[in-house]
């Protein structure tokens, strides 16, 4: 066994047992943890292929912001683990056939009748001025330029769909709104109050004077 193929079974170790971490603990900021555990092993084993833009845009873009940002959002939300945990055992047996489809098709896709180095082949190694950055940019936005732009659209949809269903409109009762438009057309002359005073000139404070105390008989 060599160094490399040593190093990508322990990364893939490590991403399979921290994404069986992440799923299986009850603290939902310790399952962020784990995920973060399992991006970081999972761009260490596309680094080692050779695909080094992804594996750092993995660490940035996943780790850097978007579980930061989940992993506080997690922090704050009070969030009642007894009522997610109602109705477990009512649908376990759906989740269970769940489970083992997807593990069926999975195996049907990357089993080693269909992914293996028999049918792929072994890997090119590329030169050491090879370009990884710019092969995807080449094919992303050539080949594959219509699926890109209908994955950000779709991306769109659900940023749009997330904010509407979290919205929650409360009554003018419980708190205050703002009235954009009317905050636009108001002039100047109803914003201030011009009102004339005469000048006062206070008193100096006059201080009270201390008894004189009495002479020692």
């Amino acid at each position: 066994m060599t160094f490399e193929l040593f190093i990508f079974y322990l990364l893939a170790t490590i991403a399979s047992l921290s994404g069986l971490m992440m799923i299986t603990v009850k603290d939902p900021v310790k399952a962020a943890l784990w995920l973060v555990l399992a991006f970081i092993s999972t761009a260490g084993v596309w680094i080692t292929a050779q695909a080094e833009f992804l594996g750092l845009v993995l660490i940035l873009v996943y780790v850097g912001a978007v579980m930061v940002l989940f992993l506080f959002v997690v922090m704050m939300l009070d969030i009642n683990l007894a009522i997610l945990k109602e109705g477990f055992t009512k649908y376990l047996p759906i989740g269970g056939m769940v489970i083992i489809s997807i593990s069926a098709m999975m195996y049907l896709v990357l089993g080693p009748d269909n992914f293996g180095l028999d049918v792929t082949g072994e890997p090119v190694l590329h030169p050491a001025d090879y370009s990884n950055t710019k092969a995807i940019g080449l094919e992303l936005y050539t080949v594959h330029a219509y699926a890109f732009i209908l994955a950000a659209v779709l991306l769109l949809l659900g940023i749009v769909a997330a904010i509407t269903l979290a919205l929650r409109r409360r009554s003018t009762g419980e708190v205050r709104y703002q009235n954009i438009d009317k905050q636009v057309k108001t002039q100047a002359s109803e914003r201030f109050k011009m009102v004339k005073m005469k000048s006062v000139v206070e008193e100096p404070i006059k201080l009270k004077e201390k008894p004189e105390e009495e002479d020692e008989k």
